[in-house]
């Protein structure tokens, strides 16, 4: 009711205008007629006209009228420069903020249920620098200020930063147009108030802020390096702290625009990825998965077998696969490809020296103008008592443990229910250790949607893992971990424990405390990866917020490239499509949204679910577990996330993220070719399925119609 009270109220002022031929009067001419009639009138009552002047320009600004700049000409007629002005710059104001107001109150809640995903960004920035952008566009007269009151309204910008930023921006072009106003009888049309060197002026005007801030920026660089002396010359371009993913990215593209780079590497040539994350993890993936195969050869009508576990040779081979793939990071490549590659232990001195600890023995420092740190992430060891004695493994310690023995360990206990957790579980348990898998919270793979963490929990039990949610680990003795639950304590023996409970950042030994470098869990960065010295950068794990390996690939080229051009331009980290995958068999793949997600955010969504055992190739491969789910904006084909659980769900989800990043629908989806038989037609399949829930019924029951009509 009081919204529906505020537009009646503007729709009264509108229609008051149209209905009195107010416009006639808020012409130059009428202004003129006006002002001749008014000044004996004004003389004898000042306080009267000025206030009856003061309402009817905050009416017609609030209602968004035209006729505010010939009112400005009018108040320079009748009161002259200095009150003129200081009448027109409040009441400008206050009207201003008045239209404000009542966009924000009938119109944000519909648009930000609308648009709320798509105006976040817009927020956050208005909320970090909306005074900034709000007075340039109020110093330049070419943006309607009707619209630029409008607009604001719709964001989150808050009232006052909007009513003194006006105040302020809009004071040098009422100035102008209440100066002119004191020349009414000589000016002929509006047209010429604002010539193209008046606009030209106020254009130039419009850019004193930006100049402002790149002084503001000047300063506030003078200050973070306050203390540090920085070199006259550079030995280097660009520094690089780490050879994983990210480190190997930002020197390739640094050697690829013809920097100067140096990559300082402590361990091994392509990091946790390629030594003890992805790539082995993957290998032993796939053996384990060989022998689930033989284990069901029945289920491809061959007689089934239990596998032969040589885990010696199964360690081999991923040993082989390792190996094969590292001259793709080793340093013979990256040397080729015109990188310094140093091995040794890198500290930042200063903002602009690092110090190398090389393997060789030697120290060395190097200048740079930039630095990347992308030290990456190790995994977390929670202080369990006992933990220290127990012998325990990680992610990264278990391969060459693993490799030391010809058997798979008979008893593994595994902490944690996240994906290194579920993988590695399900793996062991298929090549066929005893392994019990202990997670404090009441589901694995808690970030997903309850039927896909109910599923995991299937999977990794069918492959024989005995799965303990609910269990906090309390304690390591005497070979054995003792967890404890609602139901009391369990006691799992084990022959290998391993600890998958998550990762952290790499932060110590780098220096970065040193000069002050803000850490908290991950180093701290702005939207373009810097730190809060403006020529050191982060990527990766050790940046955040996400632990993918092609997340730090992304965020590589963010950083290299601001550390390289950001004197010229930088770019912002872009993260709205991110996809994930957890590579369970079948593997689990998202991007975007699940519906947990979406209702923790207050998010409208429609679900859409195809599932994969109607799919033709999945049925030929006796490959049927899983489905395609996909989470639309309601009653539209908009991608909102996608959630799929089948073979080769990494593969299939790669469409949706091409689709979501480039602003692609369902529509699209199910007007393109997908080959058959492929699990790819899937995604078409789903997108039939959006469809078919959307056809519309009136125009079909019309078509019905007509087809009856054409038989006769």
């Amino acid at each position: 009711m009081k919204k529906i009270l505020v537009v009646a109220l503007i729709a009264a002022l509108i229609a008051a205008y149209f209905a009195f031929d107010l416009g006639d009067y808020l012409t130059l001419d009428g202004i003129k007629a006006v002002a001749g009639r008014i000044d004996a009138f004004y003389a004898d009552n000042p306080a009267l006209v000025i206030g009856g002047f003061f309402l009817a320009y905050v009416a017609v600004t609030a209602a968004s009228l035209p006729g505010a700049a010939i009112m400005t000409l009018a108040a320079g007629a009748l009161f002259g420069l200095v009150l003129g002005t200081v009448i027109v710059s409040f009441a400008s104001t206050i009207g201003a903020t008045l239209a404000f107001l009542a966009s924000r109150y009938v119109l944000r809640d519909w648009v930000e249920a609308r648009f709320g995903k798509r105006l976040k960004g817009v927020n956050e920035g208005l909320e970090r620098d909306g005074a900034f952008y709000l007075f340039t566009i109020r110093m330049i007269p070419l943006f309607p200020f009707f619209v630029v009151n409008l607009v604001m309204g719709l964001t989150r910008i808050r009232t006052w930063t909007f009513a003194w930023v006006s105040q302020v921006g809009m004071l040098l072009g009422t100035i102008a147009y209440v100066n002119a106003g004191t020349q009414l009888g000589r000016i002929e049309s509006t047209s010429g108030l604002l010539s193209p060197g008046l606009i030209g002026s106020f254009v130039v005007l419009g850019f004193v802020p930006w100049i402002g801030k790149g002084v503001v920026g000047v300063i506030r660089r003078r200050r973070v390096y306050r203390g540090f002396s920085r070199p006259k010359r550079f030995d280097r371009n660009l520094v690089v702290i780490g050879a994983g993913s990210a480190g190997l990215v930002a020197a390739y593209i640094a050697a690829q625009v013809k920097a100067k780079v140096t990559l300082v590497e402590a361990e091994k040539m392509g990091g946790d990825c390629l030594n003890t994350g992805c790539v082995p993890s993957k290998a032993l993936i796939k053996s384990a998965k060989a022998a689930a195969t033989m284990r069901h050869a029945d289920r491809y009508g061959l007689r089934p077998v239990e596998p032969q576990v040589a885990f010696g040779e199964t360690m081999a081979r991923v040993r082989r696969v390792i190996e094969t793939i590292e001259p793709h990071d080793s340093i013979e490549r990256y040397e080729g490809l015109g990188v310094d590659v140093v091995k040794g232990r890198a500290r930042i001195v200063d903002p602009w020296t690092v110090e190398i600890a090389r393997d060789d023995g030697q120290t060395q420092r190097l200048t740079t103008r930039g630095i990347v740190i992308a030290t990456g992430a190790e995994p977390v060891v929670p202080p369990i008592p006992g933990i220290e004695a127990s012998d325990y493994l990680t992610s990264e310690t278990l391969w060459e443990a693993f490799e030391k023995r010809e058997e798979v360990p008979r008893r593994i206990a595994v902490l944690g229910g996240g994906p290194i957790g579920c993988e590695l579980s399900q793996a062991l348990a298929r090549l066929g250790a005893d392994v019990t898998q202990v997670e404090q919270g009441e589901r694995v793979l808690a970030r997903e949607d309850e039927e896909v963490s109910d599923l995991a929990r299937e999977l990794l039990e069918e492959a024989g893992v005995t799965v303990l949610t609910g269990h906090e680990a309390v304690r390591f003795e005497d070979g054995a971990l003792i967890a404890e639950s609602a139901a009391g304590m369990a006691r799992i023996e084990y022959d290998a424990a391993i600890v998958a409970v998550g990762r952290k950042a790499r932060l110590s030994g780098f220096g970065l405390e040193e000069i002050g470098i803000d850490t908290d869990r991950t180093v701290s960065t702005d939207e373009f990866l810097a730190t809060k010295f403006p020529n050191i950068y982060a990527a990766g794990d050790v940046a955040g917020p996400f632990q993918y390996t092609h997340a730090a690939s992304h965020q590589a080229w963010y950083a290299s490239v601001n550390a390289l051009f950001g004197q010229f331009w930088r770019f912002k980290a872009d993260y709205r499509v991110m996809p994930a995958v957890t590579f369970l068999d079948p593997e689990f793949a998202r991007v975007g949204l699940n519906e947990r997600e979406a209702r923790d955010a207050d998010t409208e969504y429609e679900v859409t679910t195809y599932r994969i055992d109607d799919l033709d190739r999945a049925i030929a491969e006796s490959e049927t577990r899983g489905f395609v789910k996909v989470l639309t904006v309601p009653g539209k084909d908009t991608i909102l996330g996608v959630t799929i659980i089948a073979a080769h769900a990494g593969e299939l989800l790669a469409e949706y993220v091409l689709a979501m990043k480039h602003g692609i629908g369902l529509n699209k989806i199910l007007g393109t070719i997908h080959s058959y038989p492929t699990m790819a037609e899937a995604n078409k399949y789903a997108a039939g399925d959006w469809k078919r829930a959307h056809k519309p019924e009136g125009l079909l029951g019309i078509v019905e119609r007509y087809h009856g009509w054409r038989r006769g």
